[in-house]
């Protein structure tokens, strides 16, 4: 009788929390209430097109999402911009992803944005007309909206996700680094955020999510340097896990594949499940961490895997 009364319980609880995970997860960071033109931006970012960001999801619930502009570095067009949204939402609806590897083709990971389309939002900016129209100006802080929500709604996908820094990382690639999880590093690779060479700061929430990794004092070097950090260095400041041992890009992605694979073993239910309630601690106060905690077992107490180790009784060595 216990599993049926368990499983029902169960059915019932993962239900009901699932909706509100979800809904939690969507939340946008910014709306029409902040001055937020979701549609307008996307319009305009669509006039800069070139290159794609490409997603393969494999049966052991791995994806892989690749950035591919190899003429640019991968740099971002506004077209791989609004992909990139895409991507995420279609990540979003993966019910048996457990774990996700962001790389970029051609050897090089991301050298941010593509300048071009940069310079076209920044002079649209300075062509505000005498009438104090300032729809304009707005461009410049909708993309950076735009992309804070994007890669904030990568960061809590419920998948294990791993960036694979080949070659250069620079710029607004660095920042995409710090919305995975963890950062693995191949030999003559590095990770730079430039950001001050260019007159700016992070704006795609790269500097709140580098100062939670790796701590203030250290973020402030490697903003304030807009230093270099190869891949001995991001390993002394936590920044990168491990130092994979080959450069060449199939191989590089073979052996992160093999690394991920030691967390994503085991049933969907699971892994999600670890990695939501690592997210709930990490950006909710304590009480509202705990109470998600609480939701997300819910989800799997009683379940089927739940159900199949306690029949196995497994003695943990």
């Amino acid at each position: 009788v216990f599993p049926e009364m368990a499983l029902l319980l169960w059915k019932y609880l993962f239900q009901t929390t699932k909706k509100r995970i979800l809904q939690q997860r969507r939340l946008s960071l910014y709306n029409g209430a902040h001055g937020y033109e979701e549609e307008l931006i996307k319009k305009k970012l669509q006039q800069f097109s070139g290159g794609s960001i490409n997603l393969s999801k494999e049966d052991n619930g791995i994806g892989i999402l690749t950035l591919n502009n190899p003429k640019l570095m991968n740099a971002f067009t506004g077209t791989m911009m609004v992909e990139l949204q895409e991507r995420v939402t279609e990540l979003e609806n993966w019910k048996d992803g457990k774990g996700l590897i962001i790389h970029g083709a051609g050897n090089t990971f991301c050298s941010g944005s593509d300048l071009n389309a940069v310079k076209e939002i920044a002079n649209s900016q300075a062509s505000i007309n005498t009438h104090g129209n300032f729809g304009e100006k707005l461009d410049g802080m909708n993309m950076c909206m735009f992309m804070q929500n994007t890669l904030t709604r990568l960061m809590r996908l419920p998948l294990i996700s791993v960036a694979l820094v080949q070659g250069k990382a620079f710029g607004g690639g660095a920042e995409l680094t710090t919305a995975c999880d963890f950062r693995l590093m191949t030999p003559g690779s590095e990770i730079r955020f430039v950001h001050k060479h260019m007159g700016l700061v992070p704006g795609w929430g790269g500097a709140a999510r580098l100062v939670r990794i790796v701590g203030s004092g250290a973020a402030l070097q490697l903003l304030g340097g807009a230093a270099r950090v190869d891949p001995e260095r991001a390993l002394r400041l936590g920044l990168s896990e491990e130092t994979l041992p080959s450069a060449e890009e199939t191989r590089a992605l073979g052996e992160a594949r093999a690394w991920l694979s030691q967390y994503t073993e085991g049933p969907a239910s699971v892994i999600r499940a670890v990695k939501q309630v690592v997210t709930a601690a990490r950006e909710l106060p304590l009480e509202a961490a705990l109470r998600t905690e609480k939701d997300i077992f819910g989800t799997v107490w009683g379940g089927p895997a739940n159900l199949q180790a306690l029949v196995r009784r497994p003695k943990h060595k």
